[in-house]
């Protein structure tokens, strides 16, 4: 599951507010808020529609390998450049 770094890490990617992440995941900014900040400890399936909503914009999240989990962006197809 994501942790809150990951989740303010993958919002600058994606240059999102936590209002459009709130949007995009079909959860409440405190939600999203609370998240990021560490100060409770949202529900699997919270966290599960959160990491949806990012993969769904290209975001991959980066497992724990010994550097630590991170993000990343995919890495966009020839055909989806031109669009």
């Amino acid at each position: 599951m994501i942790n809150p770094a990951q989740c303010r890490a993958a919002r600058g990617l994606l240059a999102w507010s936590q209002q459009d992440l709130a949007r995009a995941a079909g959860v409440g900014v405190v939600t999203v808020h609370q998240l990021e900040a560490g100060s409770a400890a949202p529900r699997r399936a919270t966290l599960e529609v959160i990491q949806r909503a990012f993969q769904a914009a290209g975001v991959e999240f980066i497992d724990e390998n010994g550097g630590g989990p991170g993000v990343r962006l995919q890495k966009r197809k020839p055909e989806e450049r031109n669009r």
